[in-house]
């Protein structure tokens, strides 16, 4: 059935008054978008953002311009509709959910989900960033937000993430997934200095060779230095799969979470939209090891799933071509063939 929507979606888009192929990308991301559907006529009417947020305890090493307070402040900022991702949101009518799955707070934000599990990881340069029980419950925290919101209804979501520290942990999970040199993972961040970058390099090759990491499964890479967004976001992916829900990526978080959940689960990029190409140098590495190729390519560093927001704006534009634009047979042209090679 699959390639059979698939095949029909691209023939319904042969049939718009328009040369073959001309809406480029966006002919195959709708049919992808199509199949996991399991519909010829693929839907964007009701999709949320979905915000990750947690702390990381690796902060304390000097590796991020902010502290990890700043991480609570942005969370109740998008959950209030304020953040930039959160205003993009509204402006196209997504539900906003933000979820708090590792905030080093106690007290709970308003308007934000709490699936906490515990108040920001540790500092991986001393010990694992997380327990393997809190792996679990993380993963299976991004599962179960998958399946809530496949049961209420909506036809996609939009990944996103807060958390001071986290292209640090991206960068280290990355590097040790994909089996490259620290310095061809490494980015910015949020702005580092030339020194704040040196100092995130040395840090994540300290953990890397503490916890043989170039030799460990999916698993321990994540529980040694990952975190708890990026492990609720790579169940997430788990469990879009398995109910059927497409997902739209954003930056470097989502995508080493895609990586991680692709490492666990085959065929899961079948499942996710690509939005926008990253700065950080491991999201180029990430998308190429998932065979995805980001539409947007504007040198964004956002955050927040604002990526995600924009690609659905587009996507959207192009499902109106493709229900709305005149067919061949009723606008007095004729209709292009497609030439046998």
């Amino acid at each position: 059935m699959e390639a059979s929507v698939y095949s029909q979606i691209k023939k319904n888009w042969d049939c718009v008054a328009k040369p073959l192929d001309s809406m480029g990308r966006f002919e195959e991301l709708t049919a992808k978008i199509g199949v996991i559907q399991n519909s010829v006529y693929p839907k964007l009417d009701k999709v949320a953002l979905l915000v990750f947020c947690a702390d990381n305890g690796i902060v304390e090493e000097g590796v991020s311009q902010s502290g990890m307070e700043v991480t609570a402040a942005c969370a109740k900022n998008i959950a209030g509709g304020k953040s930039s991702a959160a205003v993009m949101a509204k402006d196209l009518g997504l539900d906003l959910i933000t979820v708090d799955i590792g905030i080093a707070c106690e007290s709970e934000i308003d308007g934000v989900i709490n699936r906490k599990i515990r108040a920001g990881s540790r500092n991986f340069l001393k010990e694992p960033a997380l327990t393997e029980d809190e792996l679990q419950k993380a993963v299976a925290a991004g599962k179960e937000l998958a399946r809530d919101a496949k049961k209420r209804g909506y036809d996609a979501v939009c990944i996103g993430e807060m958390g001071i520290g986290n292209t640090t942990t991206c960068a280290a999970a990355g590097a040790c997934l994909l089996g490259l040199p620290v310095d061809l993972c490494v980015g910015r961040g949020a702005g580092l200095s030339d020194q704040g970058l040196v100092r995130k390099k040395q840090v994540i090759e300290a953990a890397i060779k503490k916890y043989d990491l170039y030799n460990a499964d999916v698993k321990k890479i994540l529980q040694c230095v990952g975190g708890y967004d990026l492990a609720g976001m790579t169940g997430l992916f788990l469990g879009a799969k398995q109910c059927g829900l497409p997902v739209i990526l954003d930056g470097v978080v989502s995508l080493v979470a895609a990586l991680a959940a692709a490492r666990i689960e085959k065929d899961i990029g079948e499942f996710l939209i690509p939005s926008h190409k990253s700065r950080e140098p491991v999201a180029v590495k990430a998308l190429e090891e998932l065979g995805l190729t980001p539409v947007i390519d504007a040198d964004m560093a956002l955050g927040e799933g604002s990526g995600a927001v924009m690609m659905t704006g587009l996507l959207r534009t192009a499902l109106c071509v493709y229900d709305k634009a005149v067919r061949f047979e009723a606008s007095g042209v004729q209709q292009y063939e497609r030439e046998s090679k």
